[in-house]
């Protein structure tokens, strides 16, 4: 789903309070799970304190909130759901001072990322080419705003990670939507790209309901 930064702005503006949109506080881990694939990223000076992003990586089977959400997606613009694919969950930190009350406070908030297999068509492969000449000339600009807002684009040998679309190219997904794309370590971006094509044949285990927190953090 769409990483909207309402969440960003709620981890500045409830200072105390906590959102858990995966994790953190709420359930535990399930039995059986295993470490994420984590990447944190540096503290970021933002308005009355400072930030920091902390990326998890999957891909897991979707927990029943986010099945249903597809559910409804996919049936809102005539599609039928495949499968669901729960990619990545951000999770971000805040340390900083009340206006009201000048005392320290941290907060923090998770956000989950999950694509729904929607029985899309396919882009020809010249559509397919026009779509990744427009990600190809946006990437730069892109990897920059998102910097600003979260820190520092990940980097891996000197090389930066790819910028992952949730909804792919190939499907229709858009290639300049900037709450359409994600950094992805490379290894997992790999990961992602060879699991797409079961999530939207209605494969196992995309097809099926998962644990509400598949992974530990650490």
């Amino acid at each position: 789903m769409k990483l909207a930064e309402a969440v960003v702005l709620l981890v500045f503006l409830t200072g105390c309070a906590t959102t858990q949109g995966t994790g953190g506080s709420g359930p535990s881990p399930s039995p059986g799970a295993k470490p994420a694939v984590k990447k944190e990223l540096p503290w970021l000076n933002v308005p009355g304190g400072r930030m920091k992003t902390t990326l998890f990586y999957g891909p897991w089977q979707c927990r029943r909130e986010f099945m249903n959400g597809c559910q409804r997606e996919c049936a809102s613009e005539g599609y039928k759901l495949m499968g669901c694919m729960w990619l990545a969950d951000f999770k971000f930190d805040w340390e900083g001072r009340l206006v009201a009350l000048p005392v320290p406070v941290k907060g923090g908030s998770r956000y989950g990322i999950y694509h729904c297999c929607c029985n899309y068509t396919e882009l020809s492969k010249e559509e397919n080419e026009t779509q990744r000449d427009t990600w190809d000339a946006f990437r730069v600009s892109f990897r920059d705003d998102w910097s600003k807002k979260f820190g520092q684009w990940p980097f891996e040998n000197g090389e930066n990670w790819p910028g992952h679309h949730v909804h792919d190219l190939k499907h229709g997904g858009n290639p300049v939507d900037r709450n359409n794309i994600i950094p992805a370590q490379p290894g997992v971006h790999k990961v992602f790209s060879k699991a797409y094509p079961a999530c939207y044949g209605g494969q196992s285990p995309w097809n099926t309901v998962g644990p509400d927190l598949p992974y530990t953090d650490n």
